[in-house]
């Protein structure tokens, strides 16, 4: 399971009615990007005004594969947004990437969005029969179309008439020449924080990006609330009606990076105490307790806190790996994991092994891993998840397979295990992975991966 985008915006007020010079709005949107690469990574872009004109790069690849010192100069400015982006549905065209540039009675605005809208079809066939357009494919297009055409004369009224017609998750970054504005649906699934540096305001899918940069977090933009940033300092909205939230949970089993924090709940500090409530409900007897590196790793720590038995990494991560097209000769091509993961066999031999990963989606990759351990020497393999068994696809911005390919919503426990080759398999329990958070109470989460019950 894997998150679709990750967006970052920045407004430079500077002082009065002069920017600070000493920020370069461009350069910390990509030292933002960078901080979010987890969150796509087949497209990159960011849009740049000076409040006469914007100006907009984006490409397909990393952030490092597409912005140099060059290119960023050019990006000249007070005000960004940029956007990181996997492909839906597999089509990574150029065409896809953001942010998406278009005009609203006359004047340009570009969009960022993080989320998955259901509605679309039926929004984009009103766009066709109202204004004749057909180029809108995707959810940001549509988006952008139907803002482009609205009657109102500010984009301000523009944009909450256009997201009171959106049904489903969606964070949004808007720029105008002058404005910055962000918004969430009114369930809040995706995240979207707010920051400050020096006086200038930021937008950010997570707060790990406020750290890169030295920015300081100020809180969450709420469900169905909207903030306009401009010279004339900081607005909010309550446009959206509120509802029961239904913030993905998926976000602090895997999505976001440890090192963020969402609605005062540390990512990092999330996972151990899943380690630990995944130790009380599912115990064995073991030598080692070790990570899928590298989203497995702070479950781990937590599991052998708890349990006390040793952690270790008998794993050893590639980071190198880049993102490479080149097939693997035949000599390794069955054993393909092995690219991305190396068994340390010093470590693994005789070992009764203790395997934490986040999920099992499909399962081809945990059956590999156990079966590497394995050959490495491991004599047992018992693999813990901190997720519950993933039954249904998510309709909200995570790319997961249709239910037909998820393995738990077609196999028991017990046949999971067996065609993994583990010697024992367990799951933390919904209730045992709500429980473990302080401030969010569990009927605010989004559990539909889970339980099948879609908030929307």
């Amino acid at each position: 399971m894997r998150e679709e985008c990750g967006i970052f915006g920045i407004f430079n007020n500077g002082n009065g009615s002069k920017k600070d010079t000493s920020i370069d709005v461009a350069k910390l949107t990509y030292f933002g990007l960078y901080a979010l690469q987890h969150r796509g990574q087949e497209s990159a872009g960011i849009a740049v005004s000076d409040g006469e004109n914007i100006l907009v790069y984006k490409d397909l690849g990393l952030v490092s594969e597409v912005f140099n010192e060059e290119k960023l100069s050019i990006l000249q400015g007070n005000c960004a947004v940029g956007h990181v982006r996997y492909s839906a549905k597999g089509k990574d065209l150029w065409k896809s990437s953001q942010p998406l540039i278009n005009e609203h009675k006359g004047k340009t605005f570009v969009l960022a969005h993080n989320g998955s809208l259901m509605n679309s079809d039926e929004l984009k066939a009103k766009i066709t029969q109202e204004t004749n357009l057909s180029r809108s494919t995707t959810n940001t297009e549509i988006m952008g179309s139907l803002i482009a055409e609205r009657a109102e004369e500010d984009i301000e009224d523009a944009i909450k008439s256009v997201a009171a017609q959106l049904k489903g998750a969606f964070s949004l970054i808007i720029m105008t020449n002058k404005k910055l504005i962000g918004l969430r649906d009114r369930c809040g699934f995706r995240p979207l924080s707010l920051g400050k540096l020096k006086d200038s305001y930021l937008f950010a899918s997570e707060t790990s990006a406020f750290n890169l940069i030295g920015a300081e977090f100020i809180r969450e933009v709420e469900p169905g609330e909207m903030i306009v940033i401009d010279r004339n300092g900081l607005k909010s909205f309550r446009i959206l009606p509120s509802r029961k939230g239904a913030f993905c949970v998926f976000e602090f089993v895997y999505l976001a990076r440890p090192d963020s924090d969402i609605y005062g709940e540390n990512v990092a500090f999330s996972r151990q105490k899943m380690g630990q409530r995944l130790a009380q409900e599912h115990p064995v007897e073991a030598d080692l307790v070790m990570p899928v590196p590298d989203s497995g790793r702070y479950t781990a720590i937590g599991y052998a806190y708890q349990s006390g038995i040793p952690y270790g990494e008998g794993l050893l991560r590639n980071h190198y790996i880049g993102r490479t097209f080149i097939q693997p000769v035949q000599s390794i091509r069955e054993g393909s994991v092995k690219i991305k993961l190396s068994p340390i066999k010093k470590i693994l031999e005789g070992k009764r092994v203790i395997l934490v990963d986040d999920s099992i989606v499909r399962g081809t990759t945990s059956k590999k891993l156990i079966k590497l351990l394995k050959e490495a020497g491991a004599r047992e393999v018992h693999l813990r998840i901190s997720s519950p068994p993933v039954m249904w696809p998510c309709f909200y911005g995570i790319d997961t397979p249709n239910k037909k390919d998820l393995w738990a919503a077609n196999h028991s426990l017990e046949e999971t295990r067996k065609w993994l080759g583990a010697d024992s398999l367990g799951h933390v329990s919904i209730k045992g992975l709500c429980s473990i958070f302080d401030k969010i109470p569990a009927d605010n989460f989004c559990l539909a991966c889970f339980d099948g019950k879609y908030p929307i």
